[in-house]
């Protein structure tokens, strides 16, 4: 690992990494669910949407055709109106259904452009929602960018289970922390009597994953574009997202 050169730390005081090992765990919903209890709180935050072939962050925000804009040639975020930055590969693209088809070196060079070619202005917290898996980009946000710490998501299933002891093995390679696990998708509140009812069998289910503690443990949510529309989550959403808060300082 030697030799490795971090960009420049830009005027972002704390920068957090959310990886699975596979997709479909819906990282980039946790990121979604931490960045908005973080501008919440009044915190300066931002999204860097790292995963260049599988953007989901626009979609999850229901954007349809905003576009990044350019000032001094540099880029500037999409701004929410409750203040979230985000920057994301589809919010460069003409036609968002459109695959980007490029190699390994060409993406990292991307992601490592969202760092150093995009005015962030000053911000509290950027989150970076990255690509599943141990590849290319994950290794460029490790080496390359000045990341404080990694949260790890996850369902809880026994094959997923498994490949999270492979980005843990990664950080622990490239000596970044890793703050906890989160458990995503893990049940369902009944919407007629809120109920929680578990989706998978718990009963001998680990408090941690690898000798990290699972630190949050969130339900599948039902119309979430609903509540992003209005920045407001449910109960159970919020106090699970907090538990991450605390471990962030926020």
């Amino acid at each position: 690992m030697a030799g490795i050169e971090k960009l420049p730390k830009n005027n972002i005081h704390y920068t957090i990494g959310v990886m699975s090992g596979k997709g479909g765990v819906g990282k980039s919903t946790v990121s979604v669910l931490i960045a908005e209890a973080l501008a919440k709180k009044g915190f300066r935050t931002g999204i860097l949407d790292a995963d260049i072939t599988g953007p989901s962050i626009p979609k999850l925000f229901n954007m349809k055709n905003e576009k990044l804009l350019t000032n001094e040639n540099k880029l500037l975020p999409m701004e929410l109106d409750n203040g979230l930055k985000i920057v994301s590969m589809n919010l460069l693209l003409d036609n968002r259904d459109k695959p980007v088809i490029w190699r390994g070196p060409l993406l990292s060079s991307v992601v490592q452009q969202f760092w150093t070619e995009v005015d962030w202005g000053e911000l509290d917290y950027l989150i970076i929602d990255m690509p599943p898996g141990t590849a290319d980009i994950a290794l460029t946000v490790m080496q390359q960018m000045p990341v404080d710490g990694l949260f790890i998501v996850t369902t809880p299933h026994d094959l997923v289970s498994q490949i999270v002891k492979k980005s843990i093995f990664m950080a622990e390679e490239v000596n970044l922390p890793v703050y906890g696990i989160i458990e995503n998708m893990a049940s369902l509140v009944c919407p007629h009597c809120n109920e929680k009812i578990e989706l998978f069998d718990t009963e001998d289910r680990p408090d941690s994953v690898f000798d990290y503690d699972i630190v949050a443990s969130l339900p599948m949510i039902p119309k979430f574009s609903k509540f992003i529309e209005q920045h407001s989550y449910p109960d159970i959403i919020d106090n699970e997202i907090n538990k991450v808060l605390k471990l962030l300082n926020a």
